[in-house]
C-alpha cells in the first residue's frame, strides 16, 4: 500500500477512527459496567476484602489502584512523548499499548474475589494501555493533518468515540438487563454478572478489531529515524523543566495552572468515583433497579455534558473565562455539599444531571483558558504536555485522598464533601488571577 500524503481524507478519517475503537474502554469499563460489576461482587453488608494482609474497603481499594495507574502514566508519559518525537516507528508503540489495554479488558472476564490480585492487575494494565496508547495517538496529529485541519479532525475523533462507545454501552446494557434474550443462562443475578463479564471481553475485542483500520493507513511515524539514547528518552522531562522555568516569569499563567491543578483533581476524581458512590450510597429497591439507574445516570451525564459545554462556551464569550470558571467552581462546591445528603434514586438522577451540566463545561473551558494564557511560542506541545501531566498528578492526589477518607471513615460521603475543599481552594486561587490577564 502506498503511503498517503499528509492531509489526505482517508488518512485523517483513519486517525479519527481510533477514537471509535478505544473510547469504549473509557465509558464501558472506567465509567459504567465495571464499577457496577465490581460493587456487585461484594456482600452489601460487608464491602471489605483482605489484600496483602490489609483489610480494604472495596471502593477505597479500587481508588488506590486507579491512583497507582495514573501515577505510572504521569511518570512515563514524558518518556513516551520524548520517544514519540524521535522514534521512526511509533505505530508499533501505539499498538503495544493498545493490545495491553485491550487484552487486559478481556482479562477482566476472569475478575472475581478469589483471584482479586489478578483481577486488579488486569484493571491496572487496562488503564495503562488506554492512556499509554493515547500518548502516541495524539502525537500523530501534527504528522497527518495540517494546522487548519487539526481542530476539525480532532473534533471528529471525539464525536466518533462518543457514538461508538454509547452504541456498545447500550448493547451491553441490553445484555445485562435481559440476558435471557442473548442465551445467557443462570439465576437473574448470575446471568447479569455473566453478561457483564462478556461486556468486558467485547470491549477488548472491539478495541483491537476497529483499531486495525487506523493502523492500515497510519504511517510508521517520523521518517527520519534517530538512534535512541538517554538524551532522547529523557527529552520529555527536559521539555517539562523548560516550561516550569518559563512559568516563573508568566505570573498569570502560573496562577491559573495552580488553580487548574487544584480544581481539576476534584473534577476528575468525582467523574471516576461517581458510579461507585451511587452503587453504595443510594437506596435502590433491588439490584436490577441499581444497574438500570446507574447506567441511566452515566448516559444522562454524557448527554447533558454536551449541552453544558455549549452553554459554558456562550457564557465565557459574554462574561469572560475566569468569571465563568469561578462560578463553575462555586457550583461544584455546592454539589459536593448536596452529595452528602442524597439517598434516593431521584435525588441521584438530579445530581447526575447537575454534574453533567458543569462537567463538560469546566473541562472544555479549563483547557481553552490555558491555551489563551500561553505566551507567544511555537512550542505549544511542551506546554500541553505539562498541562496533561499536571492533570494526571492531580488525579493521583484526588483518588488517594478519596480512598484514604473512604477507608478510614467507612463512608464515601465524607470523601465527597472533602473534595469540596479543592473546589473552594480552586475558586480562591482563580480570584488571584489579574482581572485583565485575558484582555
Amino acid at each position: 500500500m502506498s503511503i498517503l500524503p499528509k492531509g489526505h481524507p482517508k488518512l485523517l478519517n483513519a486517525w479519527a477512527f481510533y477514537d471509535w475503537a478505544n473510547s469504549v474502554y473509557s465509558l464501558v469499563i472506567a465509567s459504567a459496567i465495571f464499577p457496577i460489576f465490581y460493587n456487585a461482587l461484594f456482600d452489601k453488608g460487608n464491602p471489605y476484602i483482605i489484600v496483602f494482609g490489609h483489610n480494604f474497603k472495596n471502593s477505597a481499594l479500587i481508588s488506590f489502584v486507579t491512583a497507582a495507574a495514573f501515577l505510572c502514566v504521569a511518570l512515563f508519559s514524558p518518556l513516551l512523548s520524548g520517544m514519540a518525537d524521535y522514534m521512526g516507528n511509533k505505530k508499533i508503540f501505539m499498538r503495544i499499548f493498545n493490545y495491553i489495554g485491550a487484552l487486559s479488558c478481556i482479562g477482566l472476564y476472569f475478575f472475581d474475589l478469589n483471584n482479586i490480585l489478578l483481577g486488579l492487575t488486569f484493571y491496572f494494565f487496562g488503564l495503562i494501555g488506554f492512556w499509554g496508547s493515547l500518548v502516541f495517538y495524539n502525537s500523530y496529529l501534527p504528522d497527518i493533518a495540517f494546522v487548519e485541519q487539526q481542530d476539525k479532525i480532532s473534533a471528529k475523533g471525539y464525536s466518533l468515540g462518543y457514538i461508538g462507545s454509547v452504541i456498545l454501552l447500550i448493547f451491553n446494557l441490553a445484555m445485562v438487563m435481559k440476558p435471557e434474550l442473548f442465551g445467557i443462562t443462570g439465576t437473574p443475578g448470575e446471568a447479569s454478572i455473566k453478561a457483564m463479564r462478556y461486556s468486558f471481553a467485547m470491549v477488548g475485542i472491539w478495541w483491537i478489531v476497529f483499531s486495525q483500520y487506523t493502523y492500515f493507513y497510519l504511517p510508521k511515524g517520523n521518517s527520519n529515524k534517530h538512534k535512541v539514547n538517554l538524551a532522547i528518552i529523557f527529552n520529555g522531562f527536559r521539555e517539562l523543566k523548560k516550561v516550569w522555568n518559563l512559568l516563573q516569569t508568566e505570573i498569570p499563567l502560573k496562577r491559573y495552572l495552580l488553580s487548574f491543578f487544584v480544581f481539576s483533581m476534584a473534577v476528575q476524581t468525582v467523574m471516576l468515583v461517581a458510579t461507585y458512590f451511587g452503587a453504595q450510597e443510594i437506596l435502590w429497591k433491588d439490584a436490577e433497579e441499581s444497574q438500570i439507574g446507574l447506567i441511566t445516570c452515566i448516559l444522562l451525564i454524557q448527554l447533558i455534558a454536551i449541552l453544558g459545554a455549549f452553554l459554558t462556551s456562550r457564557a465565557s464569550a459574554k462574561y469572560g473565562n475566569i468569571k465563568v470558571l469561578i462560578v463553575l467552581n462555586a457550583f461544584w462546591l455546592g454539589l459536593c455539599g448536596f452529595a452528602y445528603f442524597i439517598t434516593l434514586p431521584m435525588e441521584f438522577y438530579i445530581m447526575a444531571s447537575l454534574v453533567g451540566l458543569v462537567m463538560g463545561g469546566i473541562q472544555s473551558l479549563a483547557r481553552s483558558t490555558y491555551s489563551k494564557f500561553l505566551p507567544e511560542t511555537e512550542d505549544t506541545a511542551s506546554f500541553f504536555s505539562f498541562y496533561d501531566v499536571s492533570e494526571k498528578i492531580g488525579i493521583v492526589i484526588g483518588m488517594m485522598v478519596y480512598g484514604l477518607i473512604d477507608q478510614i471513615t467507612g463512608s464515601p460521603r465524607f470523601a465527597i464533601v472533602f473534595l469540596g475543599v479543592f473546589f473552594l481552594t480552586g475558586l480562591l486561587l482563580l480570584l488571584r488571577i489579574p482581572k485583565k490577564a485575558l484582555s
